[in-house]
C-alpha cells in the first residue's frame, strides 16, 4: 500500500493556523506542492516567509472563500503556480457558541456559510477543474483527484450551546457523502476526517482561558492525551494517497476514542 503524495499538487484551506497549517506543512514534507489558502494574509506571510516569494513547492493565496469569485481565483492561482490540482483539503472553519432558544439565526447563518457552504463551493468548483484537467490530458482511467474535508466530533454530539456549530458540522458531513456518490463516476474520491482531542488553534486558545479543560479532555479520552495536529495530518495523507484508492464517502474519527465515551463537556473545536 502506497501512502506517497510526492509530486502531487494540493490546496489546503485554513492553512495559516493550527490543523490546516500542520496538514499543509506535512504535505510539503512528504514531497507535495501546496497552495496555502487562508483569509489571514499576514499570518500566511509570517508562516511562509521567504518561501512565499520563491518558485518552490509552497505558495499562498489570501481571500474570503465564502465568495465564489475568490474561489475561482484560488483555483486559477494554483494552476498558474503548479499547472494542476490533485488534492483539496478543506480545513477552514470558524467556531461560535449560540443561545439555542434565541430566534435569531445570525450565528447559524454564519456557521453554515463559513463551515459548510464555503467548503461545498470550493469542493464543487475544484471537482469541475479536476474533471476538465483530466479531459485536457486525455485521462480516461484511474483516479483524477481526491477531496478531504476536516470536520469535528461536534457533528454527532449534542451540546445545546454549540447548536449552530454542530448543525454546520453535521451538514458538512452529509455533503461529504453526497459529493462522494456524485463524483464517483468522475473518478474523484471524497472523504472526511472528524477530530476531537486534537490541539487545534481554537482548543489552544480555549485552554489559555480554561486550563482545567486539559485534564477533563485527557480523562475523557481513552488514549489519555491531546494529540498534536501532525497525527491528524497523517490520516489526511492516507486519504489523499493511492493507499485509500477504494475509500470514498467515509468520515474517519481521529479522536483517541473520545467519541466512544463522550464524557467530556468540552467543545470539539
Amino acid at each position: 500500500m502506497s501512502l506517497s503524495i510526492s509530486g502531487k499538487t494540493a490546496i489546503v484551506t485554513g492553512a495559516a493556523h493550527g490543523i490546516g497549517l500542520a496538514i499543509a506543512r506535512h504535505f510539503i514534507d512528504r514531497g507535495a506542492q501546496v497552495m496555502f489558502a487562508d483569509i489571514d494574509e499576514e499570518k500566511l506571510l509570517a508562516e511562509l516567509g521567504d518561501e512565499a516569494k520563491s518558485e518552490g513547492p509552497a505558495r499562498y493565496f489570501s481571500g474570503d472563500l465564502c465568495e465564489k469569485l475568490t474561489v475561482k481565483n484560488l483555483l486559477s492561482a494554483t494552476v498558474d503556480a503548479f499547472d494542476r490540482i490533485d488534492i483539496l483539503v478543506n480545513c477552514a472553519r470558524t467556531f461560535a457558541p449560540c443561545d439555542p432558544l434565541e430566534p435569531s439565526t445570525e450565528v447559524l447563518d454564519a456557521m453554515l456559510a463559513q463551515n459548510m457552504k464555503s467548503a461545498l463551493r470550493v469542493s464543487q468548483l475544484t471537482a469541475k477543474r479536476m474533471i476538465k484537467q483530466a479531459e485536457d490530458e486525455g485521462r480516461t482511467e484511474g483516479e483524477i483527484g481526491t477531496i478531504i474535508n476536516v470536520s469535528t466530533l461536534a457533528s454527532a454530539r449534542t451540546q445545546p450551546e454549540l447548536m449552530a456549530y454542530s448543525i454546520a458540522c453535521a451538514a458538512q458531513d452529509q455533503a461529504i457523502r453526497s459529493l462522494a456518490v456524485a463524483l464517483a463516476p468522475h473518478r474523484i474520491r471524497v472523504n472526511g476526517v472528524s477530530f476531537a482531542s486534537v490541539m487545534s488553534r481554537s482548543l489552544q486558545d480555549a485552554l489559555k482561558e480554561n486550563d482545567d479543560w486539559r485534564e477533563a479532555i485527557c480523562e475523557g479520552t481513552p488514549l489519555g492525551r491531546i494529540a498534536p495536529p501532525s497525527e491528524l495530518a497523517e490520516t489526511v495523507q492516507y486519504l489523499a494517497s493511492s493507499g485509500a484508492s477504494f475509500v470514498t464517502g467515509q468520515i474517519i474519527n481521529v479522536d483517541g476514542g473520545r467519541g466512544l465515551l463522550d464524557r467530556v463537556q468540552v467543545p470539539a473545536f
